[in-house]
């Protein structure tokens, strides 16, 4: 269980800590737009072709099984990113970050257009499962230089940038997705191509980062470790349920409206923009928060933990999307805080893994969100009841958290190190 597992120590964020990039300027803005992009190409993967899947099975409907392999076009590249992060964490730290994001961004776009010119409905979730392979690559690596570029405050304003850029685009792909496959199912593949434009920018604009870059923890002579394993996997643990919360809102809100007899498309949509908004606003939140994530993440899952009770317990509409804002502006802090805590564990050469080993956990979360919601519809006769169900579960983890931070600072009266994220 998540919560299990003992607190770490205190992190301090200190504005202070040198960056060993520039923070202003042209050449700043387009690194962070670049790292930004690039951090929004799993998201583009994750929704765009989502309005063309009816599309899709009806074109595919003499395919034996295509009922369930049509949807899988859509799912397994986030399978495919959750089982590999942890290896193209290693590569990051043994090949380079930027060479690796570089190749990563250009074969996304090839396996990514692929199903333009496919016609066997494998061949095609082979390409969909090859684009998660290039996924996981691009989303450690934007990660991992970002923690390589900035230290401190900076660190966090864009860890949390990029939490609300990535919900900002979900909305903004899916619109796009469903606009593009008006003209067919196989138009949308054509956005994939982006990122051709990219690399050529990626290559010229962001520096090569060095070991030592950037301040990292210094560890005391009492504590050597050369990975941290435990408390990494601690987070990991609590991210993967976080994923899933995280991912419910945007991945059931629909379902729950059509239960209340909402059927028509614009206010479904306007309600799940809504949400997303929420999101960025958490994240910016977070970001203006001059605190240690630690000590939020039991607040912030309870906050998470009573927007599904509202949305359980509602009944309306207007209660529905009350507690929906109210879960998404937890979600938009949880994940900063989650990364940043996660971040703050790491040195240079053990970044690219561990953010790896982060990334898995998270897309292994998205993954299974509609099959924990499912099995939980299945149990308890409703998807608001499994909802709620799932806000107790965060509710519970919130005050073990809770209790194992109170219990820990009881018991360990020594001054923590002071550390830098």
């Amino acid at each position: 269980m998540p919560g299990s597992v003992p607190p770490p120590s205190a992190i301090a964020v200190d504005d202070a800590a040198p960056s060993p990039v520039a923070v202003s300027g042209p050449a700043h803005l387009l690194r962070v737009t670049l790292l930004m992009a690039g951090s929004c190409l799993p998201i583009l993967g994750a929704v765009l072709i989502a309005p063309v899947l009816p599309k899709m099975q009806d074109y595919f409907a003499s395919v034996p099984g295509a009922k369930a392999l049509v949807p899988l076009a859509l799912t397994v590249p986030a399978l495919a990113l959750a089982l590999l992060a942890p290896f193209a964490g290693v590569i990051v730290d043994r090949l380079g970050r930027k060479r690796l994001l570089i190749v990563a961004t250009l074969l996304y776009a090839v396996f990514g257009t692929a199903p333009l010119w496919l016609e066997s409905l494998g061949a095609i979730i082979a390409s969909r499962a090859l684009v998660g392979v290039t996924e996981a690559a691009i989303m450690t690596c934007c990660t991992t230089l970002i923690g390589d570029y900035y230290s401190g405050r900076r660190r966090v304003k864009y860890l949390a940038l990029q939490t609300m850029c990535a919900s900002a685009s979900a909305t903004v792909f899916f619109v796009l997705g469903g606009a593009a496959g008006s003209a067919g199912w196989r138009v949308p593949f054509w956005v994939y191509a982006v990122s051709l434009a990219l690399a050529p920018l990626m290559a010229s604009a962001l520096p090569t980062p060095a070991a030592g870059a950037t301040v990292t923890e210094t560890p005391t002579p009492e504590v050597r470790r050369p990975f941290p394993r435990r408390q990494l996997g601690g987070i990991c643990a609590l991210t993967f349920f976080g994923a899933m919360v995280f991912y419910t809102v945007p991945v059931e809100m629909s379902y729950l409206l059509d239960d209340l007899g909402v059927k028509n498309s614009g206010v479904i949509g306007l309600a799940t923009a809504i949400a997303s908004a929420a999101t960025v606003g958490g994240a910016v939140t977070f970001a203006r928060l001059k605190r240690s994530p630690d000590p939020m993440l039991p607040g912030v899952l309870g906050l998470c933990a009573a927007g599904f009770v509202v949305m359980f317990l509602g009944g309306n509409v207007p209660l529905l999307v009350v507690g929906a804002v109210i879960n998404c502006v937890g979600t938009g802090m949880m994940l900063p805080a989650l990364l940043t805590s996660a971040m703050s564990r790491l040195t240079f050469e053990e970044r690219g893994r561990g953010t790896g080993l982060w990334m898995a956990a998270f897309f292994g979360g998205e993954f299974v969100c509609p099959l924990v919601l499912l099995a939980g519809e299945a149990a308890v006769g409703s998807l608001a009841g499994a909802v709620g169900a799932l806000g107790l579960a965060a509710a519970v983890v919130a005050a073990v958290l809770w209790a194992a931070r109170r219990r820990a600072g009881a018991v360990d009266p020594r001054p923590l190190p002071e550390q830098l994220v």
